[in-house]
């Protein structure tokens, strides 16, 4: 299955660390991972949000492809529009949901405050 990652500077920098192979686990105050499930909600989280509140008002959005059979055990959560698609991945299951991503972790799309 093919997800997206809205994400920021210093979440890029760590997967880059991985070799583009996994996501960095989660800070004490973020309990869910939240992959979603179309390029189309990613962009609007990366453009918008994490332009406007990241510290160097930078958003990222990341493709990845996940083993079918393992993303059966999410349920879609639908958090506003009918396209707001995600996955609720605990914490502590990220190092296991990282082992089922198949190729690499992409960055399709970056956004910035134009100077």
């Amino acid at each position: 299955m093919v997800l997206y990652r809205p994400v920021g500077t210093k979440e890029l920098e760590l997967i880059k660390e991985s070799g583009y192979t996994k996501f960095p686990p989660r800070l004490p105050d973020q309990p869910i991972f939240y992959p979603v499930l179309n390029e189309r909600y990613a962009t609007e989280i990366a453009s918008q949000w994490n332009v406007k509140y990241n510290e160097d008002h930078k958003g990222y959005v990341t493709k990845f492809e996940v083993e079918d059979d393992y993303c059966k055990q999410y349920k879609v959560q639908v958090v506003g529009s009918s396209y707001h698609q995600e996955f609720w991945v605990p914490a502590e299951d990220l190092e296991i949901f990282n082992q089922h991503i198949t190729g690499k972790i992409q960055v399709i799309s970056e956004f910035g405050v134009e100077e």
